[in-house]
């Protein structure tokens, strides 16, 4: 610390924008002075591509460049050059991701004892992908959470983990609820639009089109909506739409199985009215296969918006009794509870007063800079 000033570095690597938000939200409360609080100066390293997300506006946070990719590479001697001059700088590092994390824990071992600040780990999602993406993964986990002075997971499944890997202090990591967002059309403009009429059923889901999303699933629970409407089994609905906003990698595999079954799913692609398609929704619906703290969920639970979710990650630790959750990769479990929901207003009704209760309850960031100055305490 310097005269009084406990100096933080926020550390993240390259991000489609949710980790690299959060850390522009929670940089810019820390740096805010309160009569309470430390006085905490602020800055953030990352690669070149998310600086304008992390300190939109020139010189309102200091940023420096590190080309810390999505996966190791020959720049990772750079990386830990880098960092090493960085983290001697400071009295706390708290890195974002597994792969930032790693850096960081690598680079502070090669310091003096006097110099090596405080080092905390937010882990923000469940390592996917190959069993060689899996093996590296969880070499990774287990040196994090034993170097790290502490770990903070999303949702409990991951701060679950980092204990069972030797992490000295691990918690649940907050993360501050969104504002409610404003509505900007009414339900019949947005159903309008979607060439809906009104006893059409409208599904709504947000979300990156990359595999821990579960669009495979999803695309099975719309066939089987449909072969139910198709049969008469949804009394008063002689229509469904599942209107999915997001783009990803896996957006031609979506694309191709809604054309080639005939489902009706309608891909948006990136949407600006997110809250307006939300609130027009008879349900909304999340077919995941993980999910750490969904933002958009919570987006729903503010608009008072009936929610049907896949029981995953820290999905029930956000939704609580807002929502109705049932267990993940069961289509036909997922179908029948869209379906017992689309023919019983009274209950969606009260899913979403639900909905709206649970909203109230969410983090603050208030709540969230309590648990930081904790975490960065020595």
């Amino acid at each position: 610390m310097t005269e009084g000033r406990t100096r933080v570095l926020q550390v993240l690597g390259s991000s489609a924008g949710g980790v690299a938000r959060h850390v522009a939200q929670i940089s810019a409360a820390l740096a805010t002075r309160t009569p309470d609080g430390p006085d905490l100066v602020v800055s953030i390293a990352g690669p070149a591509s998310v600086h304008r997300l992390v300190a939109p506006a020139e010189g309102q946070m200091p940023f420096r460049a590190i080309p810390l990719g999505a996966r190791p590479g020959p720049r990772d001697v750079e990386v830990a050059r880098r960092l090493r001059v960085l983290t001697a700088r400071v009295d706390v590092v708290h890195a974002h991701g597994l792969r930032a994390g790693a850096a960081v824990v690598v680079a502070v071992a090669t310091l003096r004892p006097a110099e090596r600040p405080r080092v905390v780990v937010t882990l923000h999602n469940l390592p996917v992908g190959g069993r060689g993406v899996r093996m590296v993964s969880t070499a990774l986990e287990w040196l994090v959470a034993r170097r790290a002075d502490v770990v903070l997971g999303v949702s409990g499944d991951l701060v679950e983990r980092a204990r069972t890997r030797g992490a000295r202090r691990a918690e649940r990591a907050l993360v501050p609820a969104p504002a409610r967002p404003p509505i900007r059309r009414t339900s019949a403009v947005v159903r309008a639009d979607l060439g809906l009429d009104p006893a059409a059923a409208l599904l709504v889901t947000v979300a990156r089109l990359a595999p821990q999303k579960g669009l495979d699933l999803l695309c099975d629970v719309a066939g089987l909506l449909r072969d139910r409407i198709d049969s008469g089994d949804l009394p008063g609905r002689h229509r469904l739409v599942w209107a999915v906003a997001g783009d990803g990698p896996l957006l031609g595999h979506v694309a191709a199985r809604v054309a080639a079954e005939h489902l009706p799913v309608v891909l948006l692609g990136h949407r600006d009215d997110v809250p307006d398609l939300l609130a027009a929704a008879d349900l909304v619906v999340s077919a995941a296969v993980w999910e750490g703290q969904p933002l958009w969920l919570q987006e729903a639970l503010a608009l008072g918006a009936a929610v049907v979710a896949t029981d995953v990650g820290g999905t029930s630790e956000v939704t609580a009794d807002g929502a109705s959750l049932v267990p993940a990769a069961r289509p036909g479990h997922l179908a029948a509870r869209i379906a017992h929901l689309l023919t019983d207003e009274p209950r969606r009704l009260a899913l979403g007063e639900s909905a709206l209760e649970r909203s109230r309850a969410l983090p603050t960031i208030a709540d969230v800079l309590a648990q930081l100055r904790s975490a960065y305490s020595r």
